[in-house]
């Protein structure tokens, strides 16, 4: 298209399997298309990079796993697209996503970034991943449009600036808060980044118990405590916003007054005003879901809801531990140093 910016996709990839294989279905439907389609294999075979061969894609073979990071720093240094849109494998695009974000960074010379959301309608049907990609949505949806980070489930950036700034920090060697990091750097750097509420993709993730826990714990909750407590930032934006700390505080206190309650009966009337403060606090989220899945459904997300802030929580208080004890400063990572 004429006057656009030429788009590069990048995905990381590591088991993608059949969510891979609809992942590549939905570029093959993209118009207009991208320049090129970079998938970067991320270890040893597993077919992913044979898949993606065979689907078109320009295919990165690396022999050792580096995590996603790596890989797509890799991607950004091949590709030669003034735009690079990262996608993550386990995701669908509409077919108009190309265009579209060619057609913002068009009209806004200005920004360094574009980040976008989970649409409504995932992809597993059972409920805790209609649960967890819903939220995500309503997070997304509901937060600032003047961005406080970057997202690599659909973001893209301008690739002088990726470059310029050194790209992912590749210390996280799995999927984790490396994207909110380098977020955190553009915005200190003096890049504007921007979330664009009709930039969705579909979400394929099947969510079970423990893989939901031990992500948003180990993987998400833990390591973004470490990076707050490191950089002093604290947005009031997407995930860490006034309410959702409030929300956590609420959470422990109804925990902690629950197990003194056998001792301290009066500790029942505690966690019940918790409770209460928390439906109040969260009302939107529970209106949003009656509204999409139904009262029932609503009303099994609680549940749910209120353990993710409980257990926030306990990873907020086990890094300010780990921190206090290691004695970390707050430091700038160095633009370049990775």
């Amino acid at each position: 298209m004429p006057g656009l910016p030429t788009i590069s996709v990048i995905i990381p990839v590591k088991g993608g399997g059949d969510v891979f294989r609809q992942c590549l279905a939905s570029l093959a439907q993209m118009e207009p298309r991208p320049a090129e389609v970079f998938v970067v294999a991320d270890g040893p075979s597993d077919g992913s990079a044979e898949l993606a061969e065979e689907a078109g894609a320009k295919v990165l073979r690396l022999p050792a796993c580096g995590g996603p990071a790596h890989a797509r720093n890799v991607g950004a240094q091949e590709a030669r697209g003034e735009i690079l849109l990262f996608l993550d494998a386990d995701v669908t695009a509409p077919p108009g996503l190309v265009g579209r974000v060619a057609e913002i960074f068009a009209k806004q010379p200005e920004l360094a970034a574009v980040i976008g959301s989970y649409d409504d309608a995932p992809g597993a049907p059972n409920f805790l991943s209609q649960y967890k990609n819903l939220l995500h949505h309503y997070v997304h949806q509901t937060s600032h449009e003047e961005a406080s980070t970057f997202w690599t489930g659909c973001g893209a950036i301008r690739r002088e600036v990726l470059l310029e700034l050194g790209g992912f920090d590749e210390s996280y060697r799995v999927p984790s808060v490396e994207d909110i990091e380098f977020g955190y750097q553009l915005i200190r750097a003096g890049h504007r980044v921007r979330l664009v509420k009709d930039l969705q993709v579909k979400h394929l993730k099947h969510w079970g118990i423990l893989s939901l826990i031990h992500t948003d714990f180990a993987r998400r909750a833990l390591p973004w405590t470490r990076l707050i407590l490191r950089t002093h930032r604290l947005p009031n934006d997407l995930n860490v916003r006034v309410s959702g700390r409030a929300s956590v505080a609420l959470a422990g206190s109804m925990a902690a007054s629950l197990l003194l309650a056998p001792a301290r009966p009066a500790f029942l009337g505690l966690a019940a005003g918790c409770g209460l403060a928390l439906l109040a606090i969260n009302l939107p989220v529970y209106r949003f879901f009656a509204r999409k899945r139904g009262l029932l459904f609503a009303i099994a997300a609680v549940p749910w809801h209120w353990l993710y802030f409980f257990y926030s929580g306990l990873a907020f208080a086990l890094g300010f531990v780990q921190h206090v004890l290691g004695g970390h400063a707050p430091v700038e990572t160095p633009a370049g140093k990775r």
